[in-house]
């Protein structure tokens, strides 16, 4: 499928990951029928939960990015459909489990399911899809499928775990929150750019550079994520500016700030962080200490920097539209604002 990029950024009417999509829209289109077809119980709860947050799904990343690294090994077959229905199902099902442990009201600007459905409903329909995941792998056939999968979804939840014990703790380091951020995030993105190449019967090499494209973009991703809390942008995203502040999570603008502020700037951290009181203005004064210690920048930077290795673990394979356009995905994951 041909697809015709604007270069005139201030014309350009689609984004990198809109162009991204359109490779792989046939595919993608087949993957939203498994999706919703294994959805389906007799339990009229289930279809009902798991379609609310499935609707909500937003741009569909990490299945878009199974579809495409599986095209990019040059894959003729079906099985990749069934794989990125798996990914997506892996993904649900963590965003399902993360509102409750995070007590969010609030996915993507809407009611969360368990603000709709209550806890128990959104623990045992995510742990529905996790079983509908893995059926799925068992029909696609592979065992190093179910490997990866099967690890990733067991390291997303030491990740989950890791930030649990890392949450409204001030003394966190930079690698214990890279640690968590690999688990929780990029994990998956890893794992569903890896098993395109896995599906296609490609070398190990291949394996392992669509692995570090997947990992290094998880990375940037949630590194920009936790940017666009305190941002401004944030806005555009239809979520609440400073949800990270108000629950007490440490991300790295947090550690960054903290470990650069002076004795009086890090007890207003340890006080709105750590216990958690918080008052009229606070969010407003995080945020100004964040810009005069360059913390938001910085996390920027450091997003850069894993995108830029995201960019050489490609270099592996030949030029070809979907290559051009998971490059390109970088930088717009980068430097999103939607």
């Amino acid at each position: 499928m041909a697809v015709v990029t604007n270069l005139d950024p201030k014309r350009r009417k689609t984004t990198p990951l809109d162009d991204l999509t359109a490779l792989v829209s046939d595919d993608l289109s087949a993957v939203n029928e498994l999706i919703l077809r294994h959805m389906h119980s007799p339990v009229e709860l289930i279809p009902q939960l798991a379609g609310y947050i499935v609707a909500a799904g937003g741009k569909r990343l990490r299945p878009v990015l199974t579809l495409a690294s599986a095209g990019l090994c040059g894959y003729r077959g079906e099985n990749h459909r069934m794989l990125a229905a798996v990914v997506e199902f892996i993904h649900t099902a963590t965003l399902l489990h993360d509102d409750v442990v995070d007590e969010s009201d609030l996915r993507r600007g809407l009611a969360s399911a368990n603000a709709v459905f209550g806890n128990k409903a959104s623990v045992l329909v995510g742990d529905f899809l996790f079983s509908r995941a893995f059926e799925l792998m068992v029909e696609v056939g592979s065992l190093d499928v179910l490997r990866i999968l099967s690890r990733a979804s067991a390291v997303i939840a030491e990740g989950e775990v890791l930030q649990l014990q890392t949450s409204n703790d001030t003394e966190t380091s930079e690698q214990a929150y890279l640690e968590v951020i690999k688990g929780k995030t990029a994990e998956l993105f890893a794992a569903a750019c890896r098993v395109g190449a896995v599906v296609a019967g490609r070398p190990p090499a291949e394996e392992v550079a669509l692995y570090d494209y997947g990992m290094n973009l998880g990375i940037a991703f949630q590194l920009v994520d936790d940017v666009l809390d305190y941002s401004a942008k944030q806005a555009k995203l239809g979520k609440t500016v400073g949800d990270d502040f108000r629950e007490g999570k440490i991300t790295l603008p947090v550690v960054l700030a903290f470990r650069r502020g002076n004795d009086e700037e890090r007890a207003f951290w340890r006080r709105t962080m750590e216990d958690l009181e918080q008052a009229d203005g606070d969010l407003e004064r995080a945020q100004h200490l964040m810009a005069r210690h360059d913390a938001l920048r910085d996390t920027v930077e450091r997003a850069r920097h894993y995108g830029a290795i995201a960019r050489d673990a490609l270099g592996l394979f030949a030029d070809a539209p979907v290559k051009r356009a998971m490059l390109e995905v970088i930088d717009f994951v980068i430097d999103r604002d939607y």
